[in-house]
């Protein structure tokens, strides 16, 4: 099934006793990505004292990989916040960069906990998501008369064409949702056509 992911990159300013959080949130399906977040929020704030950041790749409810960073906070107080609400939003290939101006006004620990955790709150609550469907690469031999078919098949399971080539028979390449594989296949074959699954 299909999870929600960032639709863009969205960055949100909090001012708590004086402190600023410049929280941003940004789609982020593997570990660089996310990493390439962090490393664009330290040089468009290289004064900030703190880039603490937490991300989560894959499907939320079994992602694949997840870190939190507190980048010099007390340990527990800025990256495992922003993770804790990520978790909660139910949010996959993502990354949360809360970067902070110290204004003078100690927080403490508990203020920390809480000042990142609604940094990440805001950012997130006005993210524009979208749904990531898991999709598979997939290689049909058919005869000519069955590509307008197929085509159609296509369409009608939110598939779509990558590449056709034209020789004895039409060899299609094509991306389908992987919740759609299984009636592919017993449409490939009620029609007697070739299916490979690509690497």
């Amino acid at each position: 099934m299909g999870y929600s992911i960032p639709a863009s990159e969205l960055e949100f300013e909090l001012d708590i006793k004086k402190s600023r959080f410049i929280a941003r949130a940004a789609y982020a399906p593997s570990r660089e990505d996310a990493l390439a977040v962090v490393a664009f929020m330290q040089a468009r704030y290289p004064d900030a004292r703190h880039h603490c950041y937490a991300y989560l790749i894959g499907h939320p409810d079994s992602a694949t990989s997840g870190a939190a960073n507190d980048d010099g906070e007390p340990s527990g107080t800025a990256g495992k916040p922003i993770l804790n609400v990520i978790g909660h939003k139910g949010i996959g290939d993502i990354v949360v960069v809360v970067s902070r101006y110290f204004g003078g006004v100690k927080l403490g620990a508990g203020g920390l906990v809480r000042a990142y955790a609604q940094a990440t709150e805001q950012v997130l609550s006005q993210l524009p998501l979208t749904v990531h469907i898991a999709q598979e690469s997939i290689e049909i031999q058919c005869d000519f008369s069955q590509e307008q078919n197929f085509r159609h098949w296509l369409q009608g399971h939110d598939g779509r064409v990558v590449d056709v080539q034209y020789g004895d028979r039409v060899a299609i390449k094509a991306v389908v949702p992987r919740e759609h594989l299984e009636q592919l296949r017993m449409w490939c074959e009620q029609f007697q056509v070739s299916l490979q699954q690509s690497e």
